[in-house]
């Protein structure tokens, strides 16, 4: 069930990985930690495809939903970098018509760390509209932020991406898939923004909860940890609530429409904040320079100065205004207590919908990938928080579970 390799002092993640097939439903999955070039850990097990036996390979791919979203922030960092994008410019001076409806001053600064406003739009999108994409376009420049720019938080889950789709190409003249390509292959990391065809055999079928069951487990898990029924029908369910809108739209790429992702078209589209494919061993190699100063396996993709960036935080809320809990952000990247998924404030990455994790320690000097097919109705899933902590149990610098 469970192939690959694990350093010296290592073997009880392997343990935890192998355990998770036999108690925790894991169907197909991979796990890899790297530090200073070289593999701690580098697992995977289990089933691509239950529905026709196909195993799961070191270099399957599977989607990583919002884990997307941290791969994509090194990229944008890298343009930065190179100054081709100025954080604190109003993006309409490389895109005029966004200055509409109250965005003239709006940064890519505050787009990063979900500081906009513009955490959503109202202007109903279907799956087609996504795939043509001049239609998303439209949808953002008409809209309205949902509060002032800069004055408060809350997470953008669908614009962020949209908006760097949209941002990338116009201050730099090229697509932002293809900046992500450029990082990825100088880096030889299995992440890929837009599949071709002939890395399509090699995708993973996604094993998802029925649509209802994840607002059951959301209302249940808000009942256990004591908020009552009227803050769960303002967050979640109030039709023009923040949250409503920044989760419900476009609904066919939703909690609803998980079918979707593993149709070809949406393989192939360029969904930045969702459907980046990577292999666990591609996410801790993309992670690797974050985990250092810029450089890794020979290749710089950032500057000291701007790999530094990231490790403190840029934005924090007690309370995000879209997901209500205490939040914060780093160019974005998400910026977490420690006692998550590390012990060490310098930490940063990306979870995803379903339970994919990357991210960077620079403290511990490890980055660290884990993507699997069953997904779970987690974002910071019991498996991935599981696994990191017994890498940092076997670093003898423990995780304090919260």
């Amino acid at each position: 069930m469970v192939h690959g390799t694990v350093a010296p002092g290592f073997e009880p993640v392997r343990d935890v990985f192998a355990r998770h097939f036999e108690e925790a439903g894991e169907v197909g999955a991979s796990v890899c930690v790297i530090r200073d070039g070289q593999p701690l850990v580098d697992l995977w097990g289990g089933l691509a495809d239950p529905t026709d036996g196909t195993p799961w390979e070191a270099d399957t791919l599977v989607n990583i939903f919002s884990t997307s979203k941290g791969v994509v922030a090194h990229a944008v960092l890298r343009l930065v970098d190179q100054g081709l994008m100025d954080l604190d410019a109003p993006v309409a001076e490389v895109w005029p018509d966004f200055a509409r409806n109250g965005k003239a001053g709006v940064t890519l600064r505050q787009i990063l760390n979900h500081r906009s406003g513009v955490a959503a739009v109202d202007r109903r999108l279907s799956l087609a509209d996504v795939l043509a994409w001049d239609v998303v376009e439209d949808a953002l420049v008409n809209q309205a932020p949902l509060w002032e720019p800069g004055t408060d938080q809350g997470y953008h889950p669908v614009t962020w991406g949209m908006l760097m789709r949209a941002i990338v190409p116009r201050a730099t003249g090229r697509g932002v898939e293809e900046h992500l390509a450029d990082v990825a292959g100088s880096l030889q990391a299995d992440v890929h923004l837009g599949l071709p065809d002939a890395l399509l055999p090699r995708c993973a079928r996604l094993q998802a909860p029925v649509g209802a069951e994840i607002p059951r487990t959301i209302a249940r898990r808000l009942v256990e940890r004591g908020v009552d029924g009227r803050f769960f029908r303002n967050v979640f369910l109030r039709p023009r609530g923040d949250a409503a809108r920044a989760f419900g739209n476009p609904r066919s790429l939703g909690a609803f429409g998980f079918a979707n992702y593993d149709t070809v078209a949406v393989r192939q589209a360029v969904l930045p904040w969702t459907n980046v494919h990577a292999s666990a061993r591609g996410l801790a190699r993309h992670y690797a320079p974050l985990a250092g100063d810029g450089e890794a396996f020979g290749v710089r993709t950032l500057s000291p100065e701007t790999a530094r960036l990231p490790r403190e935080p840029h934005s924090w809320s007690e309370q995000d205004r879209v997901i209500r809990i205490p939040m914060g952000w780093a160019l974005g990247f998400r910026k977490e207590e420690t006692g998550i998924y590390s012990p060490n404030p310098s930490w940063f990455g990306h979870p995803g919908t379903g339970g994919s994790v990357g991210f960077a320690d620079p403290d511990a000097g490890i980055s660290f990938g884990y993507v699997m097919n069953k997904l779970r109705t987690h974002v910071r899933s019991p498996t991935a928080l599981a696994l990191s902590r017994a890498v940092y149990d076997c670093l003898g610098t423990p995780v304090e579970a919260r």
